[in-house]
C-alpha cells in the first residue's frame, strides 16, 4: 500500500547556534562558545523529519530572494522534499533564528520571521494542487495565524487529516480548533490552551480534556523526558520516553510531529504512531542542531 501524502505548511529559517556553558543573563557577554549554522524553522524541520523517515512530503513555505533562501531549497531537494510550492518573497529576507544552547541541552531562541510572516492565504491558493493531493496536512504557528486558519478550513472542507503543532505558543480560536483532527502541544503550549499547568501525566490528562472540549477529537501532549500523553476521543494512553543522554533539545518536538505524520501515513494507529514519534525524538536530543540532528529511518534501530 502506497504511503499517504504529507503536506507541511510552515516556516523555514536559517538557525545560527552558539553552544555555551550556560545561557547569558541580560547584559552579560559569555566567551568560549562554539558556532554552528543549520537550516531550521519548524515547518522545514518537520518536513525534513518526515522525509528522512520515509514520508512522501511537500513543503509549502516562503523564503527571501537571498542566499539563505536559495540554499534552503537546494537542501530540501536533496532530502527528497517536493519544493514546488516554496515561494520567493521579493521584498522580505529569509527567516533567521538565533539560538543559544547550554551544557545541559536547554536553549533560548529569538526568531526574525522575515518572509515566513508573509506566507498568506493567496499563496495557499497557488499551492491548491498540493493541498488537494494531500492526505495529511501538518502546520505550526511560525506563519500568520490567518494562513493557518485558512488551511485548516480548506483541509476540513476537503476531508484531509489536519494536524497542528501549536508552537510557538499562543491562544487559538475555538473555530480553528474545530477544524483540527490532532493537536500536538508541549507542556507550556498545553497550559496556554487549557489554563492548566502541565507538570506530569495527571495534569496533562486534565489539560487534554479541556483542549478536546474546544472541538479537537485527538490531543497529544509531549512531556519531554516523561514521554507523551494521548487523548484519543475519550481514551487516554501514556507513552513513556526512551532513556537517553540529552545534548540539545532543539527540534525534538519537530521530529515528533514529522514522525507522527509518517506513522499515520503508513496506516499505523495513533498510539503506534506516537510510539514511533517518541522513539525518533529520543535520537534527536542526543545530537546538536535542528535539521542536522533529525534521524533517518535506518537509525531507529539504535534505540530499543
Amino acid at each position: 500500500m502506497h504511503p499517504k501524502k504529507i503536506v507541511v505548511v510552515g516556516s523555514c529559517n536559517t538557525d545560527m547556534v552558539i553552544k555555551a556553558e550556560r545561557l547569558p543573563v541580560p547584559g552579560e557577554t559569555i566567551l568560549g562558545g562554539t558556532f554552528l549554522m543549520n537550516s531550521g524553522g519548524k515547518g522545514a524541520n518537520q518536513a525534513v523529519a518526515a522525509a528522512r523517515l520515509g514520508g512522501d512530503v511537500t513543503l509549502i513555505s516562503k523564503t527571501g530572494n537571498d542566499l539563505f533562501g536559495k540554499q534552503s531549497v537546494v537542501l530540501y531537494n536533496s532530502e527528497n522534499i517536493n519544493t514546488e510550492f516554496i515561494f520567493s518573497d521579493s521584498k522580505l529576507p529569509s527567516g533567521v533564528a538565533l539560538i543559544t544552547v547550554d551544557s545541559m541541552g536547554e536553549n533560548c531562541i529569538v526568531v526574525a520571521s522575515g518572509a515566513n510572516g508573509n506566507l498568506k492565504p493567496k499563496d495557499i491558493d497557488k499551492a491548491m494542487k498540493a493541498i488537494e493531493s494531500a492526505d495529511i496536512i501538518l502546520m505550526q504557528l511560525e506563519i500568520p495565524i490567518e494562513t493557518v486558519e485558512y488551511v485548516a478550513q480548506l483541509g476540513a472542507l476537503k476531508g484531509k487529516m489536519v494536524i497542528l503543532n501549536p508552537a510557538p505558543a499562543q491562544a487559538l480560536s475555538d473555530s480553528l480548533l474545530r477544524h483540527i483532527d490532532i493537536i500536538v502541544p508541549n507542556k507550556s503550549e498545553a497550559e496556554i490552551l487549557s489554563g492548566i499547568k502541565v507538570t506530569d501525566a495527571k495534569s496533562a490528562k486534565k489539560a487534554a480534556d479541556l483542549i478536546s472540549k474546544k472541538g479537537v477529537d485527538n490531543v497529544v501532549i509531549t512531556l519531554g523526558s516523561q514521554g507523551a500523553l494521548i487523548l484519543e476521543r475519550s481514551t487516554y494512553h501514556l507513552v513513556p520516553a526512551h532513556i537517553v543522554e540529552a545534548v540539545d533539545t532543539t527540534a525534538a518536538g519537530d521530529t515528533f510531529c514529522g514522525s507522527l505524520c509518517v506513522g499515520l501515513a503508513n496506516q499505523k494507529s495513533l498510539l503506534d504512531s506516537v510510539k514511533f514519534a517518541v522513539k525518533a525524538s529520543a535520537i534527536t536530543v542526543t545530537r546538536m542542531g535542528a535539521q542536522s540532528s533529525l534521524p533517518y529511518y535506518s537509525e531507529l534501530s539504535l534505540i530499543e
